[in-house]
């Protein structure tokens, strides 16, 4: 561990290090408050006098350490000394230009009414969103390649106040050569979460970074509320419709496994997901005598893999044709709801709204709870 403390003195450019000592101040020692997560279990928000410093926690799986940056405006960073060296980045505030490397950071740019500030993005085709699609069009949100190799030229050329990164082992060398040419990379582990709600309540983390933090916060309550009111509704019914989930790829079938948010989803909407009881967060790969002994009497079969028709499905395994729901027509996908370039709209919108994504299961499974509802991502697979 390093012994040497170092001072990064924040200017107008907040990099400068030009600033007069004279005319600069230390960061106080100053009572802090902590924003009220609830359910998102990795970041936190801490306010001080001048400034706020996020941490986050769990950046992908296994990680060594956690991340802290500090959140501050232009007019307190000219005059102000930071002298902890565990800072992992220095972001003025409010952010006026921003590159987001996945499609789940696109919503809560779009609810917080900020997503002209996009400027880049690795994957323009998987972004479903025709608000965003029409920038794009325009040229206003730059192509930047994939995202495990990020076209680092375009990125300098844009220089935005900061990227939003997600990681799956933080050993990406495109966003060490960003940091290096002074742009802030700030991690995002949305994905990480064991909870719906802890997915959507991740929009906090955009509002801190825009100064929206009281929006932020009302977007998120009435989520919360939708959420917790649709799963009231499924619970006071009796029936438990049985699901099957998932398909086969390589002889091998995938579904979520017991303790996975999916899982989460099927148990708030009051159905009998088959494996439950199973435990992690992950997936579990099961041989298909497995699946078929477990589930062939099944209510419903939901999200069977990226298939978009029963067609597509029976080509791919006739064994598929002898479950119940093949053939009682009780079988649920996402994947035919997509832009217009052909991003699934689940994959980018789904995790900031699970109020709607609840619904629609609810919908599916209890259709006499919602009867005047039209669900937004699962339609039945023709």
């Amino acid at each position: 561990m390093k012994k040497i403390v170092f001072f990064l003195l924040v200017s107008v450019s907040f990099w400068s290090c030009k600033q007069e000592s004279q005319n600069s101040s230390t960061l106080p020692t100053t009572q802090r408050t902590t924003v009220p997560i609830s359910y998102a279990k990795g970041f936190t928000i801490t306010k001080h006098d001048n400034h706020s410093v996020i941490e986050i926690k769990s950046p992908w799986p296994k990680a060594k350490k956690s991340f802290n940056y500090v959140l501050i405006s232009r007019e307190e960073a000219a005059k102000t000394t930071f002298m902890k060296e565990a800072y992992d980045g220095i972001i003025i505030t409010p952010i006026e230009n921003i590159i987001v490397t996945s499609t789940t950071h696109i919503p809560a740019l779009e609810l917080l009414n900020v997503e002209e500030t996009l400027r880049g993005f690795p994957g323009t085709d998987y972004i479903s969103s025709e608000k965003t699609r029409t920038r794009i069009d325009s040229n206003a949100v730059r192509e930047l390649g994939k995202t495990e190799g990020l076209n680092t030229e375009v990125v300098l050329d844009i220089a935005p106040d900061v990227l939003v990164a997600f990681g799956l082992d933080g050993k990406n060398k495109a966003l060490e050569t960003i940091k290096k040419a002074n742009i802030p990379v700030i991690y995002n582990g949305d994905w990480m979460e064991k909870s719906p709600l802890g997915k959507a309540e991740w929009i906090k983390f955009f509002g801190a970074l825009y100064n929206k933090e009281q929006q932020a916060d009302s977007i998120f309550n009435r989520i919360q509320t939708d959420y917790n009111d649709a799963k009231k509704l499924a619970l006071n019914t009796t029936k438990k419709p049985t699901i099957l989930s998932g398909a086969m790829y390589k002889d091998v079938w995938h579904l979520p496994n017991g303790e996975s948010t999916e899982a989460q989803f099927l148990k708030d909407a009051n159905a009998n997901y088959l494996w439950r009881n199973t435990k992690g967060s992950g997936s579990l790969s099961l041989n298909f005598e497995v699946v078929y002994d477990t589930a062939k009497d099944a209510d419903i079969w939901l999200s069977p893999a990226y298939y978009r028709s029963k067609a597509e499905l029976e080509q791919a395994n006739t064994h598929y044709s002898n479950f119940d729901a093949f053939k009682n027509n009780t079988i649920y996908t996402f994947a035919n709801t997509a832009g217009r370039t052909g991003g699934v709209t689940y994959y980018e919108s789904g995790m900031a709204r699970p109020d709607l994504v609840l619904k629609d299961i609810i919908k599916i499974c209890h259709p006499e709870v919602l009867p005047d509802y039209t669900p937004h991502f699962f339609k039945p697979l023709k």
